[in-house]
């Protein structure tokens, strides 16, 4: 018997394991979950660049960087994106909106990020409304999500003294989801 109390442990051990993991799963929330009460409102698909330009880097100025300058998409109701149902771009603050063909208009800012699963991709992110205007669904909305990004990435390499000020258009695919109040 006691030859196998060692394996006996082990299981033990790697049940426990699991058991605790699980627990801290179940405590800890997807940093980009909306909160409790939430209810959607609208669906959309995105279809666009995210823009990028060369700047000195901001921890080393004898480098450069690409930073990014706006995002500009088209925001579509079905994922063959035919039927456009807003756009999304960054005001003049440099704040992210989203504004629908019925003329609704939102402002948001960056709660929480998590990387993409993807990793050549943009990541994940949860906003919150700061402004609404209009009189369409939109503006009843108090959060987004984006998730299901496909590239956007800034590139990695490339940005060097001569591309200073130069700027680069990286496409992108997203999902918009958008959340009111139950």
């Amino acid at each position: 018997m006691q030859t196998h109390l060692p394996a006996f442990r082990l299981t033990c051990a790697f049940a426990l394991s699991l058991l605790l993991a699980q627990a801290y799963a179940q405590q800890s929330p997807n940093p980009i979950t909306v909160p409790d009460g939430s209810k959607l409102i609208l669906h959309a698909f995105a279809r666009g660049v995210q823009t990028y330009v060369c700047v000195f880097d901001s921890k080393d100025s004898t480098k450069y960087v690409w930073s990014l300058f706006e995002p500009k998409a088209n925001l579509y109701s079905k994922d063959n994106y035919r039927q456009q149902i807003g756009k999304h771009y960054y005001n003049p603050e440099h704040q992210p909106v989203w504004e629908s063909t019925d003329g609704s208009i939102i402002t948001g800012a960056r709660v929480q990020q998590m990387p993409s699963p993807d990793t050549s991709a943009i990541a994940w992110l949860l906003l919150k409304t700061i402004d609404a205007t209009g009189y369409g669904p939109l503006r009843s909305t108090l959060y987004i999500q984006r998730t299901n990004t496909k590239g956007g990435k800034a590139p990695y390499t490339g940005a060097t003294k001569e591309h200073l000020g130069e700027s680069i258009s990286v496409p992108y695919t997203a999902e918009y989801w958008f959340y009111g109040e139950k």
